[in-house]
């Protein structure tokens, strides 16, 4: 069970009465509800708020998810808080927006880990700002995602550096009646997720209704009770996010690890030399006559029999044979890695299987796959075509460790893209062919026990 996993089991003993023992001194959580009544009643009377309108369940006999310990109840969420939002309301204008002086924007990439994060907010004019008070936020509410790919996110809102209002997909939980870090923590658990995965109208945009939230069944305790686990739960998370640090910490320096091991490999330092190898110059000879080895003292000392040269001489970049007619999956970024189950296409450059590629276009140009099956090369790849007197595994060994320099340095604006001379001038240590399968054995071997050490993290 990793830690996002004990989070979710530890707030799902919470919101069943499971994680603190129950006090029948407490008072009833029923009380508690006729209380909270009354005052919405008042409030309703003050025109703060208006009266929710009518549930949109199909009968009047809620059902109810599970038992719940005694003096606790079942309600909706609109029977403990107020949810408002802009309905219409599609965002803001170029006018509306100003450089600093103005309210803050809260989006949902301001909520990180359940918790609120101030940094990169959007500005707005104060004028704008004084349009909707409804949205104002203040210290003590609760934002929850209702739209888009972020929906169900939720975090409670504390030590705002400024005045704040909301983005379209945000709802707003004002005048709460419970205890409001209670509340937030049961909207992030997973018997929440579940029903907002259930609320979810649409796929391009998933949504769900002020109406549709409102109406949640949700366990509610005695307000001591409320605080005594919040308090359970502040103290477990804490200890759960040490545990994170740490394995972040770990983590970082295992990655550091493999890096040093790669480039100890690579610089000759990992295996041993054997004079009975043929020498690398004449490697590179069978590769490329016209290749002429760099030299060695003006870039750093190899190990005898190796030689350095640049990337294009080994390993060249290319399209796939033009095929038509033929349904094949397309292998773009999203399939290769793991998270679409892929488009089949008719027709374009076919790849087939166990081919390297390596990605020109985007953000993360520069990184490189295997296409585990045949199929028609992504608009945003290429083929690495290494030379057939190289060790594939070796070269592409090199070519993650430029990784960072590539993805630091690409070209273009619009659409940041490889840059191909780069790529080609990447300097390459090139050992004899026997000690590059040795280098590629022993470092895939050690590699293996790290990648064992960070699977039980």
């Amino acid at each position: 069970m990793n830690t996002k996993q004990l989070r979710q089991k530890i707030l799902d003993l919470a919101i069943r009465g499971k994680l603190v023992p129950q006090d029948p001194n407490d008072e009833p959580a029923s009380v508690l509800l006729e209380r909270i009544k009354a005052e919405k009643e008042q409030l309703i009377k003050e025109g703060k708020i208006k009266r929710g309108k009518k549930s949109t369940s199909t009968s009047d006999k809620p059902h109810y998810p599970f038992e719940l310990p005694k003096g606790w109840t079942w309600c909706r969420l609109i029977n403990v808080c107020h949810i408002f939002g802009r309905i219409g309301f599609r965002g803001y204008t170029k006018a509306d927006l100003v450089s600093h002086d103005g309210a803050i924007t809260l989006s949902p990439s301001n909520i990180i880990n359940g918790q609120m994060n101030y940094q990169h907010c959007t500005y707005i004019s104060w004028s704008k700002y004084e349009e909707s008070p409804e949205i104002q936020i203040a210290n003590g509410d609760i934002l929850l995602v209702k739209t888009g790919s972020s929906f169900g996110k939720c975090a409670f809102v504390s030590d705002l550096p400024q005045k704040a209002t909301i983005n379209p997909q945000f709802v707003v939980l004002k005048y709460i009646f419970c205890n409001p870090r209670f509340l937030t923590y049961l909207l992030q658990s997973g018997y929440a997720r579940k029903n907002y995965d259930d609320f979810v109208l649409g796929t391009a945009i998933p949504t769900f209704t002020q109406v549709a939230l409102g109406d949640m069944m949700i366990p509610l305790p005695p307000m001591s009770e409320q605080q005594r686990i919040v308090n359970a739960l502040d103290k477990w998370f804490n200890i759960i996010a040490e545990l994170d640090s740490e394995t972040m910490e770990i983590n970082s320096t295992l990655n550091c690890t493999k890096t040093k091991i790669i480039e100890l490999a690579i610089s000759g330092k990992l295996v041993p030399q054997d004079p009975a190898d043929e020498p690398a110059e004449e490697l590179l000879r069978r590769i490329n006559p016209a290749a002429v080895p760099a030299d060695k003292s003006h870039y750093g000392q190899l190990p005898n029999g190796w030689c350095y040269t640049n990337m294009n001489y080994v390993c060249q970049l290319y399209d796939g044979e033009k095929i038509d007619g033929k349904a094949l999956i397309n292998l773009d970024a999203k399939f290769l890695r793991g998270k679409s189950d892929g488009n089949i296409l008719n027709s374009g450059r076919y790849v087939p299987a166990n081919t390297t590629m390596i990605l020109v276009d985007g953000e993360n140009s520069g990184e490189i796959f295997t296409a585990p099956i045949n199929g028609y090369q992504g608009s945003t790849f290429k083929l690495l075509k290494i030379n057939v007197e190289m060790n594939v595994e070796y070269v592409k060994m090199i070519i993650r460790i430029y990784q960072k320099r590539l993805r630091d340095n690409k070209v273009g604006s619009a659409i940041p893209h490889l840059n191909k001379k780069m790529f080609r001038e990447i300097l390459v240590p090139v050992p004899p062919i026997a000690e590059q399968v040795r280098i590629v054995d022993y470092t895939n071997e050690l590699l293996s026990k790290i990648n064992i050490l960070t699977e039980t993290l």
